[in-house]
């Protein structure tokens, strides 16, 4: 005979533990993530297209620098090889220092002086 009170019941339900969040908070997470991401990536890129405009402008405002510092030391270059060829060949009759051999009159500017 079932005792007084009746039986106890039975326990049929799955006790399981909380297996952590779903699949919907997982790809929210994902999402989130990648939006920083692509949010930090776009920042990098304007900020190297900042960099590199101001290298830009800065190479072409010391273009003029730099070509007058070229066109200052091909000067005193020319004028120190001119000294040099004057000591040189001052003992030779006739000879004008400085003056071309090609008889053009037209100047250039030297792209390269080589002194040895």
């Amino acid at each position: 005979m079932p005792p007084p009170g009746g039986f106890e019941s039975v326990k049929y339900k799955r006790n399981l533990p909380f297996r952590g969040p779903s699949g919907i908070v997982a790809l929210g997470a994902v999402t989130a993530v990648c939006a920083y991401g692509f949010y930090r990536v776009g920042k990098g890129n304007l900020e190297k297209r900042e960099l590199q405009r101001e290298k830009v402008w800065s190479r072409i405002h010391l273009v003029p620098l730099l070509l007058a510092e070229g066109d200052r030391d091909a000067y005193r270059r020319q004028q120190a090889a001119l000294a040099r060829e004057k000591e040189i060949m001052k003992d030779v009759k006739g000879w004008e220092a400085g003056k071309s051999v090609y008889n053009n009159g037209r100047y250039r500017s030297a792209d390269s002086i080589v002194v040895l």
